[in-house]
């Protein structure tokens, strides 16, 4: 099963640290789910599109593709002009120079090329026996240029940090939950996941956020406000779990709400966050006004407040468990093709429900606990009362694999 795979040595300079130089020299295979659904969606006339944050390896994830595939493939990477100029050219001649003899073409970061989407179409539609992968991670821009002109045409994928399931498969059940404090502190981006000492997971991911996190912003929206957006971030670093309100964020930012609004729905086209809307059937005392906010991450998010202290020193473990089983539930919904709507439910008078997934006209709720207890009986008795065809699980550090499986 493809993965990623390391072989090589960085060594970091001390003087950041003042300790000793840090060597990083894993040698490792981290299996990616991903790869099978991607393999078996590679059909002549289609265009996969794979979508995902920067340094999360999708690179490495379709250079193992292209490794295991039977038929004959091309690798171009967008970021080279001469490939994105070609690709750029609306030409069918050119586009058939740059396919060659190939039957599956790899398109590298293709948020890169103008037009992408009909340069796509041309493709696809001209050579129909051809295979297309393009992957990209600025996915508001690749998704609207590609999905109008490829209707019809394309399957979506997104690839996410490393999730629960591939952590086990790459160290072993039993390690994977012994280092279960360590995955909700550093998170799972591939380069984090294989770093062997804190000093050298925080610099990396301060490089990764510092950097990288903004870059699409940056680039693709013409945004020149990156501290306002980290602000931002850092607001909704210190609430997950509660309702946001846009006009309280608003406030502390000095914006308006409408550019609130564009930054939270930009970041999340960028992979940074996804938001979770308040469930109700028309009930007057439930509340849905405000969404609740997850990190995609919980290293990005530890890196925002810049609080990387282990789980019994840090007085936010149950916010660190409810964004990590969210997200992780999130991975594991897409590899089972599951598709659900995403809710969490409370009332006026404070009665909440960390988590809802409804389905086929079923209602499953689970509240989100550190520690193993029993749901809240008031809690459990009025929305059951409300949805008597629900069902309501407490997940636990004991259960939370069967959740994720």
């Amino acid at each position: 099963m493809g993965g990623l795979a390391f072989a090589f040595s960085i060594c970091i300079p001390s003087d950041f640290y003042k300790i000793p130089i840090v060597c990083y020299n894993p040698i490792m295979k981290i299996p990616r789910l991903l790869l099978p659904s991607l393999q078996e969606s590679l059909l002549p006339g289609k265009v996969v599109a794979l979508y995902g944050p920067r340094q999360v390896g999708k690179t490495t994830l379709a250079l193992d593709l292209i490794e295991r595939s039977p038929y004959r493939a091309r690798y171009i990477s967008a970021d080279e002009l001469l490939y994105r100029e070609a690709l750029a050219s609306q030409s069918r001649q050119t586009l058939g120079e740059l396919l060659g003899d190939a039957e599956l073409l790899v398109i590298d970061e293709a948020q890169r090329v103008p037009n992408i989407g009909l340069n796509l179409k041309i493709l696809v539609d001209s050579f129909r026996h051809a295979r297309i992968l393009a992957t990209g991670s600025a996915s508001f821009d690749l998704a609207n240029k590609i999905s109008e002109p490829l209707t019809g045409r394309q399957l979506t994928f997104h690839l996410y940090p490393i999730s629960y399931p591939e952590l086990s498969a790459a160290f072993g059940p039993l390690e994977a939950r012994a280092q279960l404090e360590r995955w909700l502190v550093w998170g799972g981006y591939p380069a984090i996941v294989t770093a062997e000492t804190p000093q050298l997971r925080q610099r990396l991911l301060n490089e990764l956020v510092g950097a990288s996190l903004y870059r699409d912003l940056l680039e693709w929206e013409g945004l020149r406000r990156a501290d306002k957006i980290a602000d931002l971030l850092r607001l909704l670093a210190f609430q997950i779990g509660q309702e946001v309100s846009v006009a309280e964020l608003a406030a502390s930012l000095a914006l308006n709400r409408q550019t609130v609004e564009r930054y939270l729905d930009l970041l999340e086209k960028v992979f940074v966050i996804f938001r979770v809307g308040g469930f109700s059937r028309n009930l007057r005392k439930e509340v849905t006004k405000n969404a609740r906010y997850y990190f995609y991450d919980n290293g990005v998010r530890n890196s925002l407040i810049q609080n990387f202290n282990p789980l019994p020193l840090r007085n936010d473990v149950g916010q660190l468990w409810e964004n990590f089983l969210v997200v992780e539930r999130r991975k594991a919904n897409q590899m089972r093709g599951r598709m659900v709507n995403t809710y969490f439910w409370r009332t006026y008078d404070q009665k909440e429900i960390d988590y809802l997934e409804e389905s086929g006209g079923r209602l499953e709720g689970y509240e989100f606990k550190w520690q193993e207890t029993a749901p809240r009986r008031a809690v459990r008795d009025e929305f059951l009362r409300a949805y008597p065809d629900a069902s309501l699980t407490v997940i636990h550090r004991d259960n939370f694999t069967d959740f994720l499986s």
